[in-house]
């Protein structure tokens, strides 16, 4: 019994998609390295591609058989990109885990090195994320992480707009004062309300994340006897 996680299936080449289909056909059946003796296999098998598998078995680069083994349940992960609203729950487990293993205190993040992270693209999604608070927490020499600790490529997103149109000084006022991640989502939140007068659907637009998400974060707040 167990769980086989396999990541980037999509570049598996085609003698290893036959043993692959082997081992989660009916048969179950494999060899170990350098064994005679036929064994069975009783796992649940996860795999992960950024590639299109449909396309893949069109071109012939990908067994159709295989894919239609491996395509029980489909789960499809949008790009970071299009799911900001996960970047600041994401940017806290990050700094937990990483001031953790450095042997560092809990830090925070400034105003500015925060609206990097949310308006960076992150071509590479949650593990190119995961690397930039990396970088910051190993380069920071305070208790916050500032702009100039975050990797180059991300510094550079620091003129661009947040999502929905919101742009930096609207978000955090015209001086960089420093923030940490609450305050920080609770600004976005608050200007993204003014701007719509208070119209819970038009925020989550503008905000890039969904009405749903928006009304629970609305929620957590007021529970805090936060006034929103």
């Amino acid at each position: 019994g167990g769980t086989i996680f396999l990541d980037e299936i999509g570049e598996i080449d085609a003698s290893t998609q036959v043993k692959l289909l082997r081992v989660i056909s009916e048969e179950r059946a494999f060899e170990r390295v350098g064994g005679n003796q036929t064994l069975r296999a009783d796992v649940r098998l996860i795999a992960a591609t950024n590639k299109n598998l449909e396309k893949l078995v069109a071109e012939g680069k990908f067994r159709d058989d295989l894919y239609f083994r491996l395509n029980v349940v489909h789960i499809t992960m949008p790009p970071l990109r299009e799911r900001k609203e996960d970047i600041t729950m994401l940017v806290r487990g990050f700094l937990r885990h990483f001031c953790k293993a450095n042997e560092k205190p809990l830090l925070d993040l400034t105003a500015d090195a925060m609206n990097a992270l949310l308006t960076y693209d992150w071509p590479g999604n949650v593990r190119e994320l995961r690397t930039a608070i990396e970088h910051g927490v190993v380069m920071a020499h305070g208790p916050k992480i500032t702009l100039r600790d975050l990797p180059v490529n991300v510094r550079q997103a620091i003129g661009s707009s947040l999502p929905g149109g919101i742009t930096p000084s609207k978000a955090f006022g015209e001086k960089s004062s420093a923030l940490d991640l609450h305050e920080t989502e609770k600004r976005l939140i608050m200007q993204a309300l003014a701007t719509t007068k208070g119209n819970v659907t038009k925020a989550a637009n503008r905000l890039g994340i969904s009405r749903r998400t928006l009304h629970r974060k609305i929620n957590e707040m007021k529970a805090a006897g936060e006034s929103i």
